[in-house]
């Protein structure tokens, strides 16, 4: 229930309070565990975007727009395993890694905040934007990183996934990829703008829902892939990690 009160029932609050004191612009921010949710947590924020596109309808010629962005783990944001990896290792302990072969999206902090003000600048109502990103395997993740402190024999341990952890992130589902609109470096996926009169749905169907029925979803598993060499260059182009491959201890700050 405390999720449904912040994503969803706190969303339409929010976005209540913005459409009564005349907002123009609106993103709300989602995340890859609105697809296919698998707990709690998830549904909540898949309800969250349909909260989103709901209140987006009817506003054209309006002032306002309501759009959204959806991305999996910011690196070594609150809750990413860098900087646990990073203190496991300082401290002396092995390193604990529920799955190796386990994807995740690899996307750093300024790429997060250049997904938000992309949807900002170019977002139509109901619009969710999502940038595509490379992803790596934890057993990749780990080595870069160990290599990257000059330990890479240090001890890594697999204790096996978590409650709700999923193998690999899911940034558009199947049928959002069959309507989504790819603009190089990001999709956009449009609203489900049809109208709600199911007699005529049911009589008649519609050519964009028989697309979902082809090809795949986008996921860390099908994503450009990052090996050892390309994973720690991409860790390079955080702050704290550059100065950690010069031998300091520095922490996630960023």
């Amino acid at each position: 229930m405390q999720a449904v009160r912040t994503n969803v029932l706190g969303t339409e609050n929010v976005l209540d309070a913005a459409l009564a004191a005349g907002v123009e612009r609106i993103v709300c921010l989602s995340t890859d565990k609105a697809v296919y949710p698998i707990n709690a947590m998830g549904i909540s924020k898949a309800m969250m975007e349909k909260v989103m596109v709901a209140s987006s309808r009817n506003l054209e010629g309006t002032r306002t727009t309501i759009c959204g962005t959806r991305y999996g783990n910011v690196m070594a944001s609150r809750g990413s395993v860098i900087p646990l990896f990073i203190e496991q290792v300082w401290s002396g302990k092995p390193v604990t890694v529920t799955d190796p072969d386990m994807t995740r999206f690899m996307m750093t902090l300024a790429e997060a905040v250049e997904l938000v003000l992309y949807a900002f600048e170019h977002g139509k109502n109901g619009d969710i934007f999502v940038q595509k990103a490379p992803a790596a395997t934890l057993e990749v993740l780990t080595q870069a990183i160990l290599e990257l402190m000059g330990r890479p024999d240090h001890e890594v341990r697999s204790i096996g996934t978590r409650h709700g952890e999923k193998l690999y992130e899911t940034l558009l589902s199947r049928e959002e990829m069959a309507c989504a609109q790819d603009l190089g470096g990001y999709f956009r996926v449009p609203p489900d703008a049809r109208d709600l009169n199911y007699s005529k749905f049911v009589e008649e169907g519609e050519l964009r829902m028989t697309q979902s029925s082809h090809g795949e979803d986008y996921n860390s598993h099908n994503t450009t892939r990052l090996d050892v060499a390309g994973m720690k260059k991409l860790l390079l182009t955080l702050a704290f990690m550059r100065r950690i491959a010069r031998g300091e201890h520095a922490v996630a700050e960023e």
